[in-house]
């Protein structure tokens, strides 16, 4: 059996699976945030009754993360909803905006939109949240009502979006029916180059087989190219395989998973035990493709959809009106680094947002120095219009006084995950998705630019 089939073979309690089986499956964990939230809860109620208690409260993960900073009313009042789902339930894994228990949530735009308002429980972007506060785990089964939701993968877990109904049904029964997949192979073979980004290597995988390649389909990501990869960049692999319409993305369990995991739950208390699944010798596979890390290049996907591949030095000729550099894809600590690699030094001469995936990148940005600086410090200087608000933010465009989005027709090269028309903004708009470093290199010269042209050091 491949992982994902293995994976779900002991969630549903037999001793193999094979694609195309329908099996009732065991939750390890479901999570919500604040978008699918209130609606979740809505089913829930309905069909086990407005006193019904959740099937297992320890396994119920909550983080408003979505429509956060915002003045607008109903977006605000969603958070609330969570809030008192939470107090009825008992539920002890809510990553709150603000501490007060019995508080109501309203953002202060008189405050602006860079100047942190949030409280001391919140957590960020739910897929970079979740393995931060211990919440992912090797061999388990992890749920989500958001289709990035595949991101744990990294983690050796099946993990997987679903809708409203289907999670209001595992809030009551912690199980879900679910169709094996088949499973695609990737193996990667050599080592990244400098310039290029773990996002090369996955607009690399979604452009061969197309945004639609995968669809239903488990992507497996294996081979001696792994071990040099880290984790933040098989999240990012791991998170855009929805982008090609698959059901879920996978990883090897190493000894790098395994350090990552057991530090972030013995960090939030989370439970520390678990059983990762490990390779059969006679896995069988419905599509096959080996990966020369060594020979990627910085790559762009173009309007209007991820599989729209490029390489980034081909695209010179587009000019661009803005850059972003966030989300669960793109903000992570190492994303912001490798930006800032480029950006040293350097000005950005068009209008270029970043925006932190969790509080704790806000606070690695803000503490870790280059000599004398920081590199918040650098990243501000450069011109990059930073906010402490960490969040998913414009990455799916929200209500209009979302901090940067796209309330008329721009293009925009951005390191998140989706670039379907609409999706930061202005429908009429334009996203080129790309790596941190290509996000930079573009920001700097206004156009879509390989980063390899700026790694010969910062000009003075």
């Amino acid at each position: 059996m491949t992982l994902t089939e293995k994976l779900l073979a002991r969630a549903a309690g037999k001793a193999e699976v094979a694609p195309g089986d329908n099996v009732w499956v065991k939750a390890d964990i479901l999570m919500t945030h604040d978008v699918c939230g209130p609606g979740t809860i809505g089913v829930f109620k309905r069909e086990f009754g407005p006193q019904a208690k959740v099937w297992d409260r320890h396994r119920v993960v909550i983080i408003p993360d979505h429509y956060i900073f915002t003045a607008d009313s109903r977006s605000n009042r969603n958070v609330d909803i969570l809030r008192e789902f939470v107090r009825e339930q008992g539920l002890p894994y809510f990553y709150d905006v603000i501490d007060d228990p019995n508080g109501h949530w309203t953002f202060d735009p008189g405050q602006g939109t860079s100047q942190r308002q949030y409280g001391s429980h919140y957590a960020g972007v739910c897929h970079t949240a979740l393995p931060a506060k211990g919440h992912t785990r090797p061999g388990e089964i992890l749920f989500g009502t958001d289709s990035h939701t595949c991101m744990a993968g990294a983690f050796n877990e099946f993990a997987t979006g679903i809708g409203n109904t289907d999670a209001g049904f595992v809030l009551g029964t912690g199980k879900l029916l679910l169709k094996v997949p088949a499973t695609m192979h990737f193996r990667l073979e050599g080592k990244l180059q400098p310039g290029v980004m773990a996002k090369d290597l996955i607009l690399h995988c979604i452009g061969q087989i197309g945004f639609d390649g995968a669809t239903y389909r488990a992507m497996q990501f294996d081979g001696p190219g792994v071990a040099g990869l880290s984790m933040d960049d098989r999240m990012t692999i791991a998170n855009m395989a929805i982008e090609a319409g698959g059901k879920n993305g996978v990883f090897e369990f190493d000894a790098q998973t395994q350090a990552y995991v057991d530090a972030r739950c013995r960090l939030n208390g989370t439970p520390t035990a678990y059983t990762p699944v490990e390779r059969d010798r006679d896995e069988r596979f419905a599509y096959e493709l080996t990966v020369d890390l060594s020979r990627l290049e910085p790559t762009v996907a173009c309007h209007p959809n991820p599989g729209q591949r490029r390489l980034a030095k081909e695209l010179g000729h587009i000019r661009l009106d803005r850059a972003y550099v966030g989300s669960c894809t793109g903000g992570k600590t190492s994303d912001f680094l490798e930006f800032a690699r480029v950006v040293r030094g350097r000005r950005v001469v068009i209008d270029t947002f970043g925006v932190p995936a969790t509080p704790e990148v806000v606070h690695d940005l803000q503490s870790a120095r280059w000599e004398s600086k920081t590199v918040w410090e650098i990243l501000v200087e450069a011109g990059v219009q930073m906010t402490e608000n960490a969040g998913c933010a414009a990455c799916l465009g929200g209500p209009v006084d979302t901090f940067g989005r796209m309330n008329t027709p721009l293009k925009c090269i951005s390191a998140t995950n989706r670039n379907f028309p609409g999706r930061m903004g202005h429908k009429e708009s334009q996203v080129f998705l790309a790596s941190p470093a290509t996000v930079a290199a573009s920001a700097v010269t206004g156009k879509i630019t390989d980063p390899r042209e700026f790694l010969s050091g910062p000009t003075a």
